[in-house]
């Protein structure tokens, strides 16, 4: 090579290009990757929900609540009680209002719209009607374990291992929970579950924000994986649609997971993360290849010539267990903490109310199936509008905007009066087209922010943070029992909380991505308020990762 040696991976691998035949398999196929994860985290929704029910009668037999012979099941449901949790002693034609008892006898559920679901199989109403939120929660709860351990595993193993390994455990374990024989299987399984779902979609945002160049990277940080995972939560209530039991629903959606499988074979390594393991010749095999994929010329020596690679490599043993990092460099420095510490309630704000949307969908008036497809659609919608405008304005800006308008929208709401249906739901659906670009937004944001020496654990952090979020969401939704209102209102006055604390991150747009801590960026407003405290902190971040700086010298 000729000329001023190129100093980042960025400019070294400039040769391939932004938008060449390998990039746009890395594309497509990590975005295809977060199909299920669209569709498994809110599949609750209907494998969960509860139909109409009312207490078996005393002495009668077995029986469904579509075999109804005159009178419809809301009207029977009334002879029998006066709610769905206690029926009348004596429930005769020229006796109905007498005293009341619990359903000693079971229930009987409705089947106009499910054949079952786990409430109707285990009785999970009335006094056992916790359960439900519980094992929405327990879900989530994996969700928080898996993203955590996984993080740390993807740093030091590898992206590629974990996504596969983690995609073909999500199938596996859909599978066995579609044999559950009672309700702590079902919830054991579901925590397995969700131990496997977020590490997925987030090892594929690492693995594809890594391989590709800046452009490329946002685009598929932005629109293709968030596109995938809309793509996905679009197509669970077609699959409801046409399978009404939630034994078969869980078979039919584990199996586009075989589709991963053959991903180990044509998706590569991260080329970032094998250079700061030191397998320099893994590393250039990858690009090399790419090149060829490319159609271009790659040089002779695409990383060992360059100074650049001194920084990435260990010369010792020693200097080797310092390049080992854990999840304490997040708060190591100033600037690392604070990102950490902003990005992580960030995500905790977002990851409530972006769940907390999806999965209150059930609750909303109309087609329950309908009212699903519309919320994927608005997720869609948001991938897309925020794809066109994240580059058009600073990311702080763009993200405190989504965060705000979907705020407002939900506190408007209280003022509506709950009987008109339609200035409600539309006033949902725009709330959550704020919400969706925000969940879009604040995924790129982070991976622009937190370096590649400790990418994943960072995502992991944000990830275990949403997971916080979204255990307490299912029991925000079990107050719209008793008013329709107060969820929303408790996500929008959460989203306001959330706009504000956006603007104090610094802005990354058209950024190269951050390798080494020492490249981190201050919060807004920190350098201007202690400007010695930033000196000293941006020299401490050196010390120990700025070899350049040492090699130079010795040249």
């Amino acid at each position: 090579m000729t000329g001023e040696i190129p100093k980042d991976y960025e400019e070294i691998t400039s040769f391939l290009g932004e938008y060449g035949f390998f990039q746009v398999v890395v594309f497509v196929l990590l975005s295809v990757s977060a199909i299920p994860s669209g569709y498994n985290g809110v599949i609750v929704v209907f494998i969960a929900d509860i139909p109409q029910h009312h207490c078996r009668q005393a002495l009668s037999p077995p029986q469904n609540g579509s075999q109804v012979e005159e009178l419809s099941f809301q009207e029977q449901s009334s002879r029998i009680g006066s709610d769905s949790c206690s029926r009348y002693k004596n429930s005769t034609e020229t006796d109905w209002l007498n005293e009341t008892e619990p359903c000693v006898d079971g229930w009987v559920f409705s089947t106009d719209i499910y054949t079952s679901t786990i409430v109707s199989e285990w009785d999970l109403v009335c006094d056992n009607a916790w359960k439900v939120p519980v094992s929405t929660s327990i879900y989530f709860v994996g969700s928080l374990v898996g993203s955590f351990i996984t993080g740390h595993l993807s740093d030091r193993y590898g992206r590629k291992p974990v996504l596969i390994f983690t995609a073909v455990l999500q199938m596996v374990i859909t599978l066995i929970q579609a044999t559950s024989i009672n309700w702590i299987m079902f919830c054991i399984l579901n925590f397995l579950r969700g131990g496997g779902q977020m590490t997925t979609y987030i090892t594929s945002l690492v693995l594809g924000s890594e391989i590709l160049t800046q452009s490329a990277r946002v685009t598929f940080n932005v629109l293709g994986i968030t596109l995938g995972f809309g793509i996905g939560y679009a197509l669970l209530p077609l699959f409801a649609y046409f399978i009404r039991g939630w034994r078969m629903l869980l078979v039919a959606t584990a199996m586009p997971g075989f589709l991963v499988i053959p991903m180990w074979w044509v998706i590569p390594e991260s080329p970032r993360w094998l250079l700061h393991q030191g397998r320099v010749d893994e590393a250039e095999l990858v690009i090399r290849k790419a090149a060829r994929m490319n159609k271009v010329t790659a040089p002779d020596a695409i990383f060992k010539d360059n100074k650049w690679l001194e920084l990435m490599q260990n010369k010792s043993e020693e200097e080797e267990e310092q390049r080992i990092y854990t999840w304490m460099d997040l708060f190591r420095t100033t600037n690392m903490r604070n990102i950490t510490f902003i990005s992580g309630f960030l995500w905790a704000l977002i990851g409530m109310v972006f769940f907390g949307m999806s999965l209150n969908t059930s609750n909303m008036n109309g087609d329950v199936f309908l009212n699903c497809f519309i919320a994927a659609l608005t997720d869609i919608v948001a991938y897309v509008l925020s794809w066109l405008l994240i580059n058009r304005s600073p990311r702080p800006t763009m993200l405190f905007s989504t965060l705000l308008f979907c705020g407002i929208m939900l506190l408007i709401i209280m003022l509506v009066p709950e009987d008109m249906h339609a200035i409600f739901q539309t006033l949902v659906f725009l709330g959550k087209l704020g919400m969706s670009g925000a969940y879009a937004f604040i995924c790129v944001f982070t991976t622009e922010l937190v370096p590649t020496v400790v990418r994943n654990m960072g995502l992991g952090i944000a990830s275990t943070a949403a997971r916080m979020g979204s255990i307490i969401c299912p029991f925000v939704i079990y107050i719209g029992v008793y008013s329709k209102v107060i969820p929303y209102i408790v996500f929008g006055t959460i989203s306001i909380m959330g706009a504000v604390l956006s603007l104090l991150l610094p802005d990354t747009r058209n950024s190269k991505l951050p390798d080494l801590i020492d490249q981190v960026k201050p919060i807004r407003g920190y350098c201007c308020c202690s400007p010695k405290k930033c000196l000293q902190d941006v020299s401490v971040q050196r010390q120990p990762d700025n070899t350049l700086s040492q090699t130079e010298k010795s040249h």
